[in-house]
């Protein structure tokens, strides 16, 4: 991977934040849905002022989008449910050029990355994470060699269980579309409060 930006999800804690930010991250990211364990109820104190925000929706209305977008001054929605192209398109004309979209898909086949294709030039990238029990979050890796049947144009990000001890793969690994990586639950020391000695010493290692 020649070029790789770093987003963390599932942050809350106001000095967790200010410490990952300090790392140099590129984004990162709030969830907004209620059944996640890592959901944000209240706003945090302190909220980036240098990594882009992004907010974790799953199957939200456009006008809670729209309303998180306005409370947290979010830079980038991602979305993690069913939301189908026209209700993306539709939230792209209300939040403007400034918002940036990223769809996840969970992924196991190869037959799950058709499901991308309705969303070509909808959104400006794809995440994909690992297929299983809950909607994201499930720690497991999928096997990354499914995605070379990926050869469409949107650049996307690779998610799923990645860890202190994927450096050496996440640096081995190639696709002309994959810009960036995601990091969660391998670098917490609990739900939505991450090891910041474990992300730094990953964060080296690249």
């Amino acid at each position: 991977m020649n070029y790789t930006l770093i987003k963390v999800c599932g942050m809350r804690d106001a000095e967790n934040i200010r410490e990952v930010e300090a790392l140099g991250v590129d984004m990162m990211g709030f969830i907004f849905w209620p059944k996640s364990s890592r959901y944000v109820s209240k706003c945090p104190n302190y909220l980036p002022q240098k990594a882009k925000r992004v907010g974790v929706f799953v199957d939200a209305t456009i006008e809670d989008i729209l309303q998180y977008i306005n409370d947290y001054t979010l830079d980038i929605i991602q979305l993690h449910g069913h939301e189908a192209p026209d209700f993306i398109q539709r939230l792209r004309s209300l939040c403007g050029d400034s918002i940036a979209t990223i769809k996840a898909f969970n992924i196991a086949t190869t037959e799950d990355i058709d499901a991308t294709k309705p969303y070509e030039g909808v959104v400006d990238y794809f995440l994909f994470d690992t297929k299983g029990k809950s909607v994201g979050g499930n720690g497991e890796k999928f096997d990354w060699s499914v995605l070379e049947a990926y050869r469409s144009d949107t650049h996307f990000l690779l998610s799923g269980g990645i860890g202190l001890d994927d450096a050496e793969r996440v640096k081995g690994f190639c696709h002309p579309k994959c810009v960036g990586i995601d990091l969660n639950s391998k670098f917490e020391v609990s739900p939505a409060l991450k090891d910041i000695n474990k992300l730094k010493i990953f964060l080296e290692q690249l």
